[in-house]
């Protein structure tokens, strides 16, 4: 198809016309219209090479050592909500916090959590110590 054609082409597809009545009219098939229009399709999405694909959200299941003191810490909101989303699930005599956020959220809470792992002169507590080392097992497994 010419470019004064393709031109046509488009105008008339954005005054109403259908991709069947322009492929009868210039003689040409659909896919011949489609691909001429394929920018002005409504289900048409621009894929940008350089933008990378959204995370979606990842539940992953918290230790409630690691959940408890991360309710006790300043947190950014986005990790306020998701924390704050959790579902409580019963474990024993403890519980996990399945948390459903995208993996960057993930990866900041675990940083957040970081001073139950020891450092700077503070106590250590083994099982929060081990509590926060499976949260960093179930993050760094999401990271291909």
């Amino acid at each position: 198809m010419t470019a004064d054609k393709t031109a046509d082409v488009r105008a008339a597809y954005l005054e109403g016309r259908s991709i069947a009545a322009l492929a009868r009219d210039h003689g040409v098939s659909r896919g011949a219209i489609r691909t001429a229009v394929a920018d002005l399709l409504p289900d048409h999405t621009a894929i940008e090479e350089d933008v990378p694909a959204p995370e979606l959200p990842v539940t992953l299941d918290m230790p409630g050592k690691v959940a408890d003191f991360l309710h006790a810490t300043e947190l950014e909101p986005a990790e306020r909500a998701a924390l704050d989303q959790g579902v409580p699930v019963r474990r024993g005599r403890g519980y996990t916090l399945r948390v459903s956020a995208v993996p960057a959220v993930h990866r900041q809470l675990l940083v957040r959590c970081q001073p139950l792992d020891g450092g700077q002169g503070s106590r250590v507590i083994p099982a929060q110590r081990k509590a926060r080392r499976e949260y960093e097992n179930r993050v760094t497994a999401l990271t291909p």
